[in-house]
């Protein structure tokens, strides 16, 4: 099956010529999909034989909600999406004062094994198509009833494990066939899968970048990311200086403080030693509770600590507000293998 909700209107166009329809028939197709039509059959001003044809060749990707869990501690909002063959997966929706800034997955579940989160936990089914990115957005603003002006790609899932549908949905939810949110309200993570780094430098995109680092050496980050071994922090921190040198963009390393594990002063001050001289910023978070992990956060004391090792070597960091933690919605929380039962 088709899916023609990841096509931009030159392929789309394409798409309905090759298969005998006229090529104005595309921009009418493209209008009832940017109206969130449900089927073919809403498309009102479309001919029977062209609705027909794509009944029978192509699909509307969707992400309907099917939960909706409400923080009472600040205005996040966790949604439970289910997609259009049954699957399942999580997006979280956070107010800021600059706007409403909306969390999505990019796959459901997720190869990578990060011990601190539940994703990993909860093993991978497949991955999602740039639609599917798309939908879990438009389902929010719909939600909501705000325009969703901020997007980050921290949801379930390894965004460069599922490279080609990542910059297919940055270059089509960019444009005019579709959401036009610009590039840099965008945001990337990814846990350091190196060549997909290098190949995303290359492009020059205007979205930010975030790595998840978590540890400032090769022990103690294979503890906690398997991934470690094949991409170990030196390949990772190369990449990392290719990016800033192919973009001028600041990258965000991503490091969870785990009380005993990587909150140390030493490891302070030796992950300041590792990013000397980067255009960098450093978002420590402090781990959140995830069943079965058996970590803790570090205490408000020794975050300050960290912050403090870190300014006076010169390393710009900051600890992430934590948000929806009532409702399990944030950083590494979110999971599958629950959904498919309760839903």
């Amino acid at each position: 099956m088709t899916d023609i909700k990841s096509m931009n209107l030159s392929e789309l166009t394409a798409y309905l010529t090759a298969n005998g329809f006229e090529k104005f028939r595309s921009k009418q197709v493209l209008s009832w999909i940017k109206q969130d039509v449900a089927d073919f059959d809403g498309m009102k001003n479309v001919p029977q034989k062209l609705r027909d044809f794509l009944k029978q060749d192509a699909y509307l990707a969707c992400a309907d909600i099917v939960r909706v869990q409400r923080s009472k501690l600040d205005d996040t909002v966790k949604y439970l999406f289910r997609l259009y063959d049954g699957e399942y997966v999580e997006g979280v929706l956070m107010r800021y004062h600059h706007g409403r800034t909306i969390c999505i997955s990019s796959q459901v579940g997720c190869k990578m094994g990060c011990t601190f989160c539940a994703t990993g936990k909860s093993g991978f089914s497949r991955s999602l198509t740039a639609s599917e990115m798309i939908a879990q957005i438009r389902s929010a603003e719909l939600d909501c009833g705000e325009r969703i002006s901020n997007v980050v790609l921290m949801g379930m899932g390894e965004p460069f494990d599922n490279y080609e549908n990542v910059i297919r949905f940055l270059k089509l939810v960019s444009s005019e066939d579709s959401l036009c949110i610009g590039m840099r309200h965008i945001t990337i993570s990814t846990c350091g899968i190196v060549p997909r780094m290098r190949d995303f430098a290359d492009l020059r995109l205007q979205c930010g970048l975030s790595v998840s680092l978590h540890a400032p050496n090769d022990e103690a980050r294979s503890r906690t990311m398997p991934i470690n071994r094949r991409y170990p922090i030196k390949e990772v921190m190369d990449a990392s200086r290719y990016y800033i040198e192919k973009t001028n963009r600041r990258i965000t390393f991503e490091y969870a403080l785990i009380d005993g594990e990587n909150d140390s002063d030493a490891a302070a001050r030796e992950l300041a030693g590792l990013l000397k001289g980067l255009l960098c910023h450093v978002n420590l978070i402090p781990v959140n509770i995830v069943t079965g992990a058996g970590y803790r956060k570090s205490s408000i004391k020794r975050q300050q600590a960290f912050v403090n090792i870190l300014s006076e070597e010169g390393i710009n960091a900051t600890v992430r507000r934590t948000l929806g933690s009532d409702i399990d919605a944030s950083c590494g929380q979110l999971k599958r293998n629950f959904m498919k039962g309760d839903a």
